[in-house]
C-alpha cells in the first residue's frame, strides 16, 4: 500500500499542488468485483481544500487516473455499518449514497479516522458518523498499523515543511563532499551522526559555560517579583480608597436620574396643560355672544358665527386618554353642551319669526302682481336669510333636531306663501288665454279635440265655453278652409297663446331655480361632483331621449332632501301646470305643438337648464302630458278624416283634409323650425300623410260624380305641390310616391277618355293587332274578310276630320266637368291628351304602312290638322 500512495502523490497529487493523506482500497457493493482506490487529500495552497477522490486504474495500461472527486464540505454521513464487528462495508452520503466495501476492515477504519480528523480540523461541520467505534473518533488513536497508517501521516501533515532554495544548496553542497553518499548510505549516515554528536556537545559545554549568567537572570526575576507585589499592595489601597468615590457618584447619579425624570414629568404635565387651555378655552366675548348676541344686526350675526366656530372646535378637540376623567375638563365640557344647548335655541327662535315676518311681508306685496303675468321675487329675503347660513351649518352639525324643525317650519310657510303666488299666476294667465280663445277647430276643417279641465276655475270655464260660443257665430265663414281671415284669426290667438305659455315658463324657471339654490346654500345642503353622465328619460309612447346630468350631483342624502323640500314648496306647480294645459288643448287643440316646442326646449335646451333641478324634473313630468296630448291631436285629425263623408251630387275637386294637412303642414312649420324635438313632428307627419294617402283612394272608390282618376290626380297633384314647396325631409319618399300616383292617374284618365272620339278605329285596329298576335303576318292583314281594305277605308270614312273636331270638343267639355278650377290642371290635361292622340295616331299610321303596303289608304285628316282642332278647342273655351 506504501508503495502505491506514493505513486499516487507523484502521479496524480503532485501536479495538482495536492497531498494524499489517506487511501482505501474499496470496490462497490453488491456488484462486480472492479477495485478502485478512495484517496482524502489536501491542497498544499491555502485556503486548504480537502476532497474525497476517487482513482481507478487506466484499462489500457498499468498507470491510474483520476475519475471523480468530491468535496469533504459536501459529506453529510459516514456509515461504517457496525461499531462492535468488523465489517469492510462503509457508505458515504454526498448528494447521494455510495456504497463501498474495503479490501480489510483495518484499511477502512483507518480512512474513516482520517476523514473525522480533516474535518475537525478545517472544516467544523457536523457530519454524523453512524455505526462508528469512539476510538476510532479521537485525536490520538493506537500505535500499529492504524498509526503508520494516519497518525503518521497526520504528524507528516503538521511537521512538514518543504526545503527552501539555501537549504536544498546546503544539502547539495554536503553530498558533493561526501560522494560515497549516495553509494554507502550508511556510511553518509554515520558520518552525519558523529557530527551531530560532536554538536551537542559543543551545546552542552556553552550551556554550562553560561551558568553565571542564568544566575544573574534569576536575581532580577525575583527583584521583579517582589516591586509587582509592591505595586498591587498599593492598588488595593488605591482601591479601597476610590470605592467610597465610587458610592458617592453613585448616589449623585442616582439623584440626578430621579432630577430629570421629575423635569420631564412637569415638561409632560405642562404641554398636557397647555394643550387642554389652548384648545378647550373659550373667551368671554364668545359665551357673551352666545348667551346675549343680536341675532338681528350684521355685526351680531358675525359674532354669533365666530363663537360658534369657537364653540364647535372647543367641542370637537381630540382629547387624550384620561383627559375626560379630569374635573375641570368635565366642567368644561357641561358649559360647553349648556352654551351650545342655549344659542341654539335662541337661534332656532330667532329664525322661525323671520321666517313668520318675511312670509307676511312677502303676503302683502302679491297684490301687486295679480293684474300682470309675473311672479314677486323673493330674492331680498333670500338675501336677508343667507346671512345665517354658517349659522344653519353649525345647527346641523350640533343640533340635526332643531335643524331638521327649521327646515320643516321654512318649508311650511313658503308652501303657503308659494301656494298663493303660483294659483293667482296660473288665474291671470288662464284669463288672458280664455280671452284671447277661439272656437277649437283643427285645421282639417273639423273640430279639434276637446278635454276636460281639470284644476281651473268654474268662471275660467264660463268664460272659456263663452269666448268660443261668440267665435263658433262666425263658424259659416270659419269653416271654409280658403278663407284667409279665419286663418289670420287662428294664426294671432294661436301666437298670442304661444307668447303667454312662454311667459308662464319663463316666469317659473327662475323662481324654482333661485330658491332651489337658496336651498342649497341656507341649508348647507353641500354637493359632490361627478362625471357627466346621461339620463334616460322615457316619453309616453316608449321614444328613450337621453339628456345630459348635470355636472355636480348631490350626495344621497343631500339630494333626498332638497327634492323633499322643493317637492313640498313647489307641491302645486304640477298641478297647475297640467290644467293650464288642459285649457289651452280645449280653446285649440294645435296649441299642442306650441307647448310641445316650448316645453321640450325649457327642458332639454335652454341655456340655463340644469336636468338635477327640480323644475327640470316637473317639466319632464309636464312634458309627457303635452306630448300626449299631440299625439291625441294627431290621432283626432286622423279620425276626422277617416268620418268625412263627400256629395254625391257635386263633384269632389281637392278634398278639405288634403289642403288642411297644407295647412297644418305650413303651421308646424313654422312653430317646428329651430326646434329640438323634431323628431315627434316627423313621426305625426309620417301618420298624418298615410292617413291623408289612404282616405283620397277611399274617397276616389265612393266618388259617383267625379272619375276616380281625377280625384287621384287632383289630390295628389295638390299634395306633390304642397311637399315640394315644404321640403320636408322625413316626407321625401312620400312626395315622390304622391307625384308617381299623379302621373299614373293623369296618364289612366287620358287613355280612357280618348278611346271615346275614335271608338270605332280604336276596335278596327285591336283586332288587327289581335290577328298579328295569333301569327298572321303583317302584310296578309289585308286578306282577312274582317280587315280587308274595304272595311278599313269604311271605317275611316266615319271619322273626317270634321267629326273629330267635333268628338274633341265635346271631349273638352267632359273634362272640363271633371276637373276642379282650385287645381287648374284643365290645360295640362288637355295638352297630355293632346300627345297621346298623336302618338295613336302615328300607331294606327304605322299599322296601315305595314299592314296595307301600296293601298294609298291615309287617315281623314293629318297631324297639322290635329293640332289645329287642339288649340282651337282650348282658345274658345
Amino acid at each position: 500500500m506504501t508503495a502505491i500512495k506514493h505513486a499516487l502523490q507523484r502521479d496524480i497529487f503532485t501536479p495538482n499542488d495536492e497531498r494524499l493523506l489517506s487511501i482505501v482500497n474499496v470496490c462497490k457493493a453488491g456488484k462486480k468485483k472492479k477495485n478502485c482506490f478512495l484517496c482524502a487529500t489536501v491542497t498544499t495552497e491555502r485556503p486548504v481544500q480537502v476532497k474525497v477522490v476517487k482513482v481507478k486504474k487506466s484499462d489500457k495500461g498499468d498507470f491510474y487516473k483520476r475519475q471523480m472527486a468530491w468535496e469533504l464540505r459536501d459529506l453529510t454521513e459516514v456509515d461504517a455499518k457496525d461499531a462492535t464487528k468488523e465489517n469492510p462495508e462503509f457508505d458515504l452520503h454526498f448528494e447521494k449514497v455510495y456504497r463501498w466495501v474495503a479490501s480489510s476492515t483495518a484499511e477502512k477504519n483507518s480512512f474513516i479516522s482520517c476523514i473525522w480528523k480533516l474535518n475537525q480540523r478545517y472544516l467544523r461541520k457536523k457530519v454524523e458518523f453512524v455505526n462508528v467505534s469512539p476510538q476510532l473518533l479521537e485525536e490520538s488513536v493506537p500505535s500499529g498499523e492504524s498509526q503508520s497508517v494516519a497518525g503518521g501521516d497526520e504528524d507528516a501533515l503538521d511537521d512538514y515543511q518543504e526545503l527552501n532554495a539555501r537549504e536544498e544548496q546546503d544539502i547539495e553542497g554536503m553530498m558533493e563532499v561526501c560522494e560515497y553518499a549516495i553509494s554507502n548510505a550508511e556510511a553518509f549516515a554515520e558520518k552525519l551522526s558523529r557530527e551531530l554528536q560532536v554538536l551537542d556537545g559543543a551545546n552542552i559545554q556553552s550551556i554550562m559555560a553560561s551558568e553565571k549568567q542564568v544566575n544573574i537572570l534569576m536575581q532580577l526575576l525575583d527583584q521583579a517579583l517582589a516591586e509587582v507585589d509592591n505595586i498591587e499592595g498599593k492598588l488595593l489601597s488605591y482601591e479601597e480608597m476610590l470605592q467610597s468615590v465610587k458610592e458617592q457618584m453613585d448616589q449623585i447619579s442616582q439623584s440626578n436620574r430621579l432630577i430629570q425624570i421629575s423635569n420631564t414629568n412637569n415638561g409632560k404635565l405642562l404641554d398636557e396643560i397647555q394643550f387642554l387651555v389652548n384648545y378647550m378655552d373659550l373667551s368671554k366675548g364668545h359665551i357673551k355672544a352666545l348667551q346675549e348676541g343680536d341675532l338681528s344686526s350684521p355685526k351680531g350675526i358675525e359674532a354669533c358665527i365666530n363663537a360658534s366656530e369657537a364653540l364647535s372646535q372647543c367641542m370637537n378637540v381630540a382629547l387624550k386618554s384620561g383627559h375626560d376623567k379630569l374635573m375641570a375638563v368635565k366642567q368644561q365640557q357641561l358649559l360647553f353642551s349648556d352654551l351650545r344647548d342655549t344659542f341654539a335655541r335662541r337661534l332656532t327662535n330667532h329664525l322661525n319669526n323671520v321666517f313668520v315676518h318675511q312670509g307676511h311681508d312677502q303676503s302683502s306685496t302679491l297684490s301687486q302682481h295679480t293684474a300682470e303675468l309675473t311672479l314677486p321675487k323673493h330674492s331680498p329675503l333670500h338675501r336677508d336669510l343667507l346671512r345665517y347660513a354658517k349659522l344653519m351649518e353649525w345647527l346641523k352639525n350640533t343640533q340635526r333636531e332643531k335643524y331638521e324643525g327649521l327646515s320643516r317650519t321654512y318649508v311650511d310657510y313658503m308652501t303657503r306663501l308659494y301656494e298663493r303666488e303660483i294659483k293667482d299666476f296660473f288665474e291671470v294667465a288662464k284669463i288672458k288665454m280664455a280671452g284671447t280663445s277661439k272656437d277649437g277647430k283643427g285645421k282639417f276643417g273639423l273640430h279639434g279635440s276637446s278635454g276636460k279641465l281639470t284644476g281651473s276655475t268654474s268662471s275660467l270655464n264660463k268664460l272659456a265655453v263663452s269666448s268660443s260660443n261668440s267665435r263658433r257665430s262666425q263658424s259659416s265663414s270659419l269653416l271654409d278652409m280658403g278663407n284667409m281671415s279665419a286663418s289670420d284669426l287662428d294664426v294671432a290667438d294661436r301666437t298670442r297663446f304661444d307668447k303667454i305659455f312662454e311667459q308662464v315658463l319663463s316666469e317659473l324657471e327662475p323662481l324654482c331655480l333661485a330658491e332651489q339654490d337658496f336651498i342649497t346654500k341656507f341649508f348647507k345642503l353641500q354637493q359632490n361632483p361627478t362625471l357627466a353622465q346621461e339620463e334616460k328619460v322615457d316619453d309616453s309612447d316608449g321614444t328613450v331621449h337621453s339628456r345630459p346630468t348635470s355636472e355636480h350631483r348631490y350626495s344621497i342624502s343631500d339630494k333626498d332632501m332638497v327634492r323633499m323640500m322643493m317637492n313640498k314648496i313647489f307641491q302645486s306647480i304640477e298641478t297647475e301646470l297640467n290644467s293650464l294645459i288642459a285649457l289651452g288643448d280645449k280653446i285649440d287643440s294645435f296649441n299642442s305643438l306650441y307647448m310641445l316646442v316650448k316645453m321640450s326646449y325649457h327642458v332639454w335646451t335652454a341655456e340655463n337648464v340644469d336636468p338635477a333641478s327640480y323644475l327640470s324634473t316637473t317639466l319632464g313630468n309636464v312634458l309627457v302630458t303635452v306630448k300626449r296630448n299631440f299625439d291625441k291631436c294627431i290621432s283626432g285629425q286622423i279620425r276626422q278624416m277617416e268620418e268625412v263623408k263627400i256629395s254625391k251630387k257635386s263633384k269632389v275637386g281637392i278634398l278639405p283634409f288634403v289642403t288642411g294637412f297644407e295647412e297644418f303642414a305650413k303651421l308646424a312649420e313654422a312653430i317646428f323650425r329651430n326646434a329640438e324635438r323634431r323628431g315627434d313632428l316627423d313621426k305625426a307627419y309620417i301618420k298624418l300623410i298615410r292617413a291623408v294617402f289612404h282616405n283620397v283612394e277611399k274617397v276616389a272608390l265612393e266618388s259617383q260624380k267625379t272619375p276616380r282618376d281625377v280625384v287621384m290626380m287632383e289630390n295628389f297633384h295638390h299634395i306633390f305641390s304642397t311637399l315640394s314647396s315644404l321640403k320636408i325631409s322625413c316626407l321625401e319618399a312620400e312626395r315622390k310616391e304622391a307625384k308617381q300616383k299623379y302621373t299614373e292617374h293623369l296618364q289612366s284618365y287620358v287613355i280612357n277618355s280618348l278611346g271615346q272620339p275614335l271608338e270605332k278605329l280604336n276596335h278596327f285596329f285591336e283586332g288587327v293587332e289581335a290577328r298579328v298576335a295569333q301569327g298572321v303576318r303583317e302584310e296578309e292583314v289585308s286578306y282577312q274578310l274582317a280587315f280587308n281594305k274595304q272595311e278599313l277605308r269604311k271605317v275611316i270614312k266615319e271619322y273626317p276630320g270634321k267629326e273629330v273636331k267635333k268628338g274633341l270638343d265635346n271631349l273638352y267639355k267632359k273634362v272640363d266637368k271633371h276637373l276642379c278650377e282650385e287645381e287648374n290642371l284643365l290645360q295640362v290635361v288637355w295638352h297630355s291628351m293632346q300627345d297621346e292622340f298623336i302618338r295613336q295616331y302615328k300607331h294606327f299610321e304605322g299599322l296601315i304602312n305595314r299592314c296595307y303596303p301600296g293601298s294609298g289608304i291615309t287617315m281623314e285628316f293629318t297631324i297639322q290638322d290635329m293640332l289645329e282642332y287642339f288649340s282651337s278647342i282650348a282658345q274658345s273655351h
